[in-house]
């Protein structure tokens, strides 16, 4: 089995995920999957958030390494999904991929299409936490 790199949240995120997947009784796919990255990772208080980690509310650059496709998007709670195509939920298969990694992690995801893709983070071009948002 392939080692996932390790992940690291906000206490904050990881309370705002935990209370929306309670409050979420219904299932969706990718679930099981995010319980499981929020099981794993490191918490940290967000004043000591490294600035290369994905975080809620960060904007991401990376890239699907099979199609060599780069993308920016913010990662959102669904609240804010508001159709636009720079955002993307923490509740879809790359937003759950993207949470708590670091600047060049690699990890692999299913596609919507069932294979497999491999995401690498290339840059976070914003990050709240980094920017003085502690409590956004």
């Amino acid at each position: 089995m392939e080692r996932k790199p390790n992940i690291t949240l906000s206490s904050l995120d990881l309370e705002r995920i935990e209370t929306l997947l309670e409050k979420n009784n219904s299932q969706f796919p990718g679930r099981d999957a995010l319980e499981a990255e929020l099981d794993r990772a490191d918490v940290l208080d967000p004043e000591d958030m490294p600035p290369n980690v994905v975080t809620m509310n960060s904007t991401v650059r990376f890239t699907m390494l099979e199609t060599n496709k780069t993308n920016t998007l913010t990662l959102v709670y669904p609240k804010d999904m508001d159709g636009s195509a720079d955002k993307v939920s923490i509740f879809a298969p790359v937003g759950i991929a993207l949470l708590g990694l670091s600047v060049g992690d690699e990890l692999k995801m299913p596609s919507p299409t069932g294979h497999q893709v491999t995401v690498r983070v290339d840059a976070i071009e914003f990050q709240p936490e980094s920017s003085g948002e502690l409590h956004r």
